[in-house]
């Protein structure tokens, strides 16, 4: 792991699920992680339930469209989360994959949208404590 350790949110259309992932890990990260998001299959836009969620959490998303992944983004990554893409998403050998069983927030409302972002926001904690804790053992 590199000083700064590389974190990639994946899923199939980089909509939702790995959107929120990123947005919270940046904003709880504070620049001491770098943080990307890609889809396998990019939608045009992304979903607007999770859009309204990570706003009223005070996190701008102005400027955010769903992106392809590339080979470069995902061996760059020292973490490849993956959000309920199953087989859609390409595995990297020689990375850490950690994948995250998450409902579709496709199609749902906001008040189904808030638990699944809630569930992302706790696991996103999860891995920056254990991010920070390998990067201070390594020190």
């Amino acid at each position: 792991m590199s000083d700064r350790p590389v974190v990639l949110f994946l899923c199939v259309h980089n909509s939702g699920r790995s959107v929120a992932g990123r947005m919270l890990l940046e904003h709880y990260a504070q620049g001491r992680v770098e943080v990307l998001s890609a889809g396998s299959e990019p939608a045009d836009q992304l979903n607007p339930s999770i859009l309204a969620v990570l706003a009223e959490r005070g996190l701008d998303t102005t400027g955010e469209v769903p992106k392809p992944v590339t080979d470069e983004m995902a061996r760059a990554a020292d973490v490849v989360v993956t959000m309920g893409c199953g087989d859609a998403c390409p595995i990297y050998p020689g990375t850490r994959v950690v994948d995250w069983e998450l409902t579709d927030p496709a199609g749902r409302p906001v008040d189904e949208v808030r638990p699944i972002v809630d569930d992302i926001d706790r696991r996103v904690q999860a891995l920056l404590e254990e991010l920070l804790a390998a990067r201070t053992q390594q020190d």
